[in-house]
Order: C-alpha cells, then structure tokens, then sequence
C-alpha cells in the first residue's frame, strides 16, 4: 500500500479522489470504481503499487503506436483493476477484478523495472495492458526513474485521468495512445457505463498542446454500436481539427469478448468505411489493426506515395525515412524515431 497522491480529506473522515474523472468520493473502509484505492482511517491509499499483473517485452507496434520509435520494442506492464466497465473488455481478467486478485501479482518496483527494461534491450516502457492511471503513483516514480535513464515513456490510455494529474506526469511521460471509443453518451454509457466522456478529448488535446507528447488514436469499429457516419466522422473531425491531421488514427477489428460474444466480428466493409471518412475528414494516416496481412498496416507518404514503413504483423522496417521527414520529398510525417535502421 501507499498513499495515494492528489487526493482531499473531507468531512467525516471522507475522501475524495482526484487521479480519474469519476472523482470518487470515499467514506471510511469504502473502495473507488477502480477497486484499487481505499479510504482507511480518512487517508486515500493506493492498494496496487508495485504489483503487476502482467509484465513483457512488446514490439511498440503492439500498442500500438506506428508513428513513435518505430520497429523498437518496449517494456510492458499492467497492473489490476480499471475505471471503466467495458463489456466487451479484451484484458477483463485483469481489468474486471477487485482487491482479491493482488494476491496473484508480481511486485516489480520502479528501479526493477528500469534495470529490466535495460536488459531487455528495451527504448522504453509502457504502462499498458489495463488503464494506467490505476497505479498512478507507480508509473510516476517510474517514469521520472525511466527518464533519468534513457528510456522513452509511454501510457497506453482510456484518457479518463484528470487533468491535474496528467499535469503531475506530463513532464516525464512521451507517448500517449489513447481509446477513442465513440463520439456519443450513449456509446459511452452502453459501453463503458461512464457518462462523461468529453473530458477525455479535453485531456487528450492538453497531452499533445502543453505537454508535447506524441498522440495516437485507437477506435475499436463495433457492429451496431460505433460503426455509424455520425461517430466516425465526429472522431476523425476532431482528431483533424484538435490534433492535426498528421496524427495517426488506428480503426481496428472488434472480436467477440467477455460480455459481448453475441456479437460478430466487424466486417472488412465496415473498416473500409471508416478508412474513407477518415480520409475524407482529412486525416493523413489511418491504420487498419486486427487485420492480419492487410496494406493498411504500412506507412505511405501522403505528399509522393513513397512507402516509409513497411510493417507485416509485427515485422517493422523502415525504409524511406529521413529522420521524420520523407526520404524522397521532404514532407514531414510526425514520426519520432531514435536511429533510424535504412534498408
């Protein structure tokens, strides 16, 4: 345990959190929505500090993130709990759990974490896998550690974290892959069962503008739920008008999970739909994930046509890269890139 930060004593010996935008509010003995922080005797207490559920090496891909240090390979963690309750959650083994599930985890502390990484070969780390603002306090001492040696800094994000928290991080925090997951309060509420949602492109833009981090978006295309015009061309607008039309947009392939195996897999027809608005909304890359094999995982100059990136699974190589320009034309495609590999 560890107490928590960016938290207020109330009355009553109440306590009211301020890391996600549930802001919950906490009697004495009572758990927040993540089931991972806990009110004893009036002090906010994070319960998962230093415990993981999971912990690997992953191709940065894998996040993904196609337009930051491409072909490189992170390490990973994920920890237990979140703050959304999504029915058709991928990782709810670790993600739809409570406090009984610390007793499988593996402790890994910041500086254990960053000797491994290094070991491993790793650019960087990524909290990942559940929403990392659960642990919050963990990726931060983390992340300070992890830039003071060398390592990049990524949160693979909900975006439900607040913006003062994301203040705390954001000096020593690089990449930030956030779900866009729809564009309405019903989506939203049928989903995720949150209700206020447009704080998390509040935060997603104050990441990219005040704190320079690079910024791609994953919107999982699901049957019936988000795949109509409205959504999708709500999420490419803003993505286009509020962080620029060189971020890359990853629509991805809905499977049947947890509470949602009734519904079927998203159609091919449906992805090339979502690829259409977001080209016509402007937006210069957009990915196809969950789609083994397909030329939508590749990275074209939008200027020439060259290919920059070739990617097959997770099989990177770069090829027509000038640092984060075109190697042939000079356009500048928002790619960061340690040393670049020229094949």
């Amino acid at each position: 345990m560890r107490e928590a930060l960016l938290y207020e004593k109330l009355s009553g010996s109440r306590v009211k959190c301020n890391i996600c935008q549930w802001r919950c509010v906490l009697s004495l003995g009572k758990y927040g929505v993540c089931c991972m922080r806990q009110n004893v005797d009036g002090v906010l207490f994070s319960l998962n500090y230093g415990l993981a559920s999971s912990v690997a090496v992953d191709p940065i891909e894998k996040k993904p993130l196609f337009h930051f240090y491409p072909g490189s390979v992170v390490f990973s963690l994920g920890t237990w709990g979140c703050n959304f309750h999504c029915i058709g959650c991928q990782n709810w083994q670790i993600a739809c759990t409570d406090v009984s599930s610390l007793e499988g985890s593996r402790a890994i502390s910041p500086q254990q974490a960053v000797d491994a990484a290094k070991r491993s070969g790793c650019s960087g780390i990524a909290w990942t896998y559940n929403e990392p603002a659960i642990w919050f306090e963990y990726t931060l001492d983390s992340a300070k550690l992890a830039k003071e040696n060398g390592l990049y800094t990524v949160y693979v994000t909900n975006g439900y974290i607040t913006e003062e928290a994301l203040d705390m991080i954001g000096p020593y925090l690089d990449a930030y892959r956030v779900d866009i997951k729809g564009f309405t309060d019903k989506l939203y509420k049928d989903l995720a069962r949150i209700s206020k949602w447009r704080g998390i492109t509040e935060v997603t833009e104050r990441a990219k503008h005040k704190w320079g981090m690079h910024v791609e978006v994953v919107t999982n295309i699901i049957p019936s739920m988000n795949d109509d015009d409205g959504q999708l061309e709500g999420i490419a607008t803003w993505i286009k008008d509020k962080l620029g039309d060189l971020t890359p947009w990853h629509i991805t392939r809905f499977y049947p999970h947890y509470q949602m195996d009734h519904i079927s897999q998203t159609p091919m027809s449906s992805l090339e739909h979502a690829y259409d608005i977001g080209l016509k909304a402007g937006l210069r890359f957009i990915y196809m994930g969950n789609v083994p094999g397909n030329s939508h995982e590749n990275t074209i100059c939008y200027s020439c046509g060259s290919l920059l990136i070739s990617r097959i699974g997770y099989n990177t190589k770069i090829v027509g890269l000038d640092n984060s320009k075109c190697r042939k034309c000079g356009a500048e495609v928002n790619i960061r890139v340690g040393e670049v590999r020229h094949v």
